[in-house]
């Protein structure tokens, strides 16, 4: 049953309200120099919960043992990717500083693309060889230094509802920074906006199920990390595992926010 356009009109109000609120803090605690990475944390995980409430999303974590990041160490989260609120999902469920990998695009939107600097994501553009190698050294020095990555491997949200292939750059900055991978099921939230549409559906239950990690340095190639990373997704999904068709996964980062 489709929402009454006056709801419709006021989730959409209340959801920009809250990104809205939470870049002019952001400008506002940078340009004051009181803006640090504990505070961003709090920002970013607040914003992440206010638009979960906004759409009375239900969630549950699901994992056999609670994460530990240790110091000096790449961490590399990959989830599923089937809806916009995968994203403060996984913002309000990781604990860390966590930051997603957003398309260059995005980085061009006034403010926004200020929050999204400022607040230490990050982007790489594969498609400057030169630009490339810039990003991958700073987001290793990023990683190293505390920063908890998230993407997506699917590279744009499912339409299927579905797992989708894989692509191979993720995986192979995974190898290129030695980063400690944790693949992440999410379950559900397809049902809550599925993609290219306003059919929002409220109070949803939705699992967010953390996966084994796996140190990348024990893979021989991307290909067995890629393996690896299906195998777990899949289980954690419950969902088929895709089919990697290597002409559907072109070499080239996943952008999450797709």
């Amino acid at each position: 049953m489709k929402l009454p356009w006056w709801r419709l009109a006021w989730i959409l109000c209340l959801s920009l309200l809250v990104s809205a609120h939470t870049m002019i803090k952001t400008f506002v605690m940078v340009n004051l120099r009181l803006m640090t990475r504990a505070k961003a944390d709090i920002i970013t995980r607040l914003w992440a919960t206010r638009m979960l409430n906004v759409v009375k999303i239900k969630r549950h974590i699901v994992q056999t043992q609670p994460l530990q990041f240790l110091p000096n160490r790449a961490y590399l989260l990959m989830s599923n990717h089937s809806s916009l609120y995968d994203i403060p999902l996984i913002f309000e469920s990781i604990p860390g500083s966590v930051r997603m990998i957003a398309k260059k695009e995005l980085y061009r939107i006034p403010l926004f693309g200020f929050a999204l600097r400022t607040n230490e994501f990050v982007c790489i553009d594969r498609k400057n060889r030169q630009q490339s190698a810039i990003d991958l050294q700073e987001a290793r020095r990023k990683m190293e230094n505390g920063i908890i990555l998230w993407a997506a491997p699917e590279g744009t949200r499912t339409r299927t509802g579905q797992l989708q292939a894989f692509k191979k750059g993720i995986f192979m900055m995974a190898l290129e920074t030695n980063a400690i991978v944790i693949p992440i099921g999410i379950r559900g939230v397809y049902d809550v906006l599925p993609p290219d549409t306003f059919d929002f559906k409220l109070n949803q239950s939705v699992s967010v199920h953390i996966g084994e990690p796996i140190d990348s340095t024990t893979c021989q190639d991307k290909e067995t990390l890629m393996r690896l990373v299906a195998e777990q997704m899949s289980t954690l999904t419950d969902l088929p595992l895709p089919s990697q068709n290597s002409s559907n996964t072109p070499n080239s980062l996943t952008e999450a926010s797709s």
